[in-house]
């Protein structure tokens, strides 16, 4: 089995799928921090295809960029100045050569993560 990673985003203050939310992907060596993808959420809360698919896949750190206070604006939310969650910088490890799924539960006031399945 070869590895690859995935998301999901749900917005759980409306009670549905984060659609159009931009996500981007960064491989961190060290200091440095790569940008290796930009991505957009589709009607299910999920990418099209695999964020890291596995022809790209490497263990190592990680981030995913979840651009919430856009998805926010674009829904009609009532900003506050600033926003509380504007842009969420997600940081993880790939050890193994497997699925890893990084979903995210969010609303303007907070958000939680877990490695899923």
């Amino acid at each position: 089995m070869s590895g690859y990673l995935t998301t999901h985003v749900l917005d759980t203050a409306r009670g549905c799928p984060a659609d159009d939310l931009k996500i981007e992907l960064y491989r961190l060596e060290g200091a440095m921090r790569q940008h290796l993808k930009t991505v957009t959420t589709n009607g299910d809360g999920r990418t099209d295809a695999q964020i890291l698919p596995v022809a790209e896949f490497q263990t190592g750190e990680y981030e995913l960029v979840f651009h919430a206070g856009a998805y926010f604006d674009a829904k009609g939310t009532p900003p506050e100045e600033p926003r509380f969650l504007d842009v969420i910088p997600l940081r993880f490890g790939m050890s193994e050569e497997t699925h890893y799924h990084v979903p995210l539960l969010l609303s303007p006031f907070g958000y939680a993560t877990y490695r899923g399945s």
